[in-house]
């Protein structure tokens, strides 16, 4: 159950991502839709390809798609929704995504019983995935591969479930809401990583 709730959330809150952004670029119609369902389901494909699924799986979603489908339709349908500040509702829905599928690709490795380092390896991608192939799709360099903070705290998430965090579903949620706030408030505080420098001689 657990697994589909957030299975849910993050399908419905990447693909607003995607479709905000595509509306952002003056994508068409048709633009906003493939770009919605790369940002849903990007993550989920590189995931499954890492941990050892096969990329097939992907198509027997048919729930999710529906999810995908409805959520873009009513961002096209019903834009005065998100543009009262596009930049805030991209953070929102890219912030909740993330976590939703850090989460969700964290389960899914745990429950096939690999190490810790690729439960949070899956967290990431799941989570970063699909909003890596967006922005490269974009034409935006990804969040992930800036001095902003975002992957990290899908990696965060893989490590919280790692230790267990799994065997306590309200824990899941407590950590969902940590991860959705920490995206956020270091994304208004403006936290980096150390950016590496090249020294010519």
């Amino acid at each position: 159950m657990t697994w589909d709730i957030f299975s849910i959330i993050g399908t419905a809150a990447f693909a607003i991502s995607g479709a905000l952004v595509a509306m952002d670029e003056k994508y068409d119609v048709f633009g906003v839709y493939i770009l919605g369902f790369v940002t849903a389901f990007g993550g989920g494909a590189i995931r499954n390809l890492l941990i050892g699924l096969p990329v097939s799986y992907l198509w027997s979603q048919t729930t999710l798609f529906y999810i995908s489908l409805i959520s873009i339709t009513i961002i096209l349908i019903f834009p005065k929704l998100m543009t009262y500040s596009w930049k805030k509702a991209g953070l929102y829905a890219d912030a909740i995504g993330l976590a939703a599928f850090a989460i969700q690709g964290a389960l899914h490795a745990a429950s096939l019983d690999h190490s810790m380092l690729a439960i949070m390896v899956a967290a990431f991608l799941t989570g970063s995935g699909g909003g890596i192939l967006r922005d490269v799709l974009a034409g935006r360099k990804p969040y992930v591969f800036k001095a902003e903070i975002y992957g990290t705290w899908a990696a965060l998430a893989g490590l919280v479930i790692g230790l267990g965090a799994s065997d306590h579903p309200i824990l899941l949620y407590v950590l969902f809401a940590a991860i959705i706030s920490l995206r956020i408030f270091s994304f208004h505080q403006k936290w980096q990583l150390p950016v590496p420098k090249m020294h010519y001689q």
